[in-house]
């Protein structure tokens, strides 16, 4: 399971230092094939509830909310534009918000420690992109992210949610998305008419 938390918070941290807006899809997908081999080592011998774990994890966060963002984004525009602004300043703080978050993982005996340690390093890496960041876009991703964390925060549960609890929180994380990815797209446009507008203002 450590590989798979290991290759979690790779998908998570990695973005803010090097990624675009437009690969923004590809380390969802990324995170959920982690979740999705953190929840099997968590299950051990596969059962129906985690298979319907597992196919939540694939085709919920690893399928369709990735192709919804990347829509959004395309009609947003600005697929070039970094998702963190790339700054020393910025990468110092986000390099002392990892490691501060991965201090959960150095306490010795507790089996949990270094799965609390990635969600505490996924959700202040998420926190610090909705802090430096605009742009709708990449604040929903930063929302995914933290929503990410809550799935991978499961795997320290004595016991899995119930089936219908799994099912809310697919219910929530696709409302998240599809609205999200909405309100992005209709954003687009509008944003691009007023900067013209704005900018033929101030020419005339």
């Amino acid at each position: 399971m450590t590989l798979a938390l290991l290759a979690f918070v790779a998908a998570a941290a990695l973005p803010v230092f090097f990624a675009r807006l437009r690969s923004a899809p590809a380390w969802l997908l990324l995170q959920a094939a982690a979740l999705a081999w953190a929840s099997m080592a968590r299950h051990g011998e596969p059962d129906l509830h985690a298979f319907a774990a597992l196919a939540e994890l694939l085709l919920v966060r690893g399928l369709v909310a990735p192709l919804l963002l990347r829509r959004a984004i395309r009609e947003h525009g600005g697929q070039n534009v970094e998702l963190m602004p790339g700054n020393l300043f910025v990468w110092a703080i986000a390099i002392g918000l990892i490691a501060l978050a991965f201090q959960f993982g150095v306490t010795g005996g507790d089996p949990h420690a270094l799965v609390l340690g990635a969600v505490a390093a996924t959700v202040t890496v998420a926190l610090l992109l909705l802090a430096t960041s605009d742009r709708p876009p990449a604040q929903l991703v930063a929302v995914l992210f933290i929503e990410n964390a809550i799935a991978l925060f499961e795997t320290t549960l004595p016991e899995p949610w119930p089936t219908p609890v799994h099912l809310a929180l697919s219910a929530v994380y696709l409302l998240t998305v599809a609205v999200g990815a909405w309100l992005i797209a209709q954003a687009g446009p509008r944003a691009e008419a007023a900067r013209q507008a704005a900018e033929g203002g101030g020419a005339s």
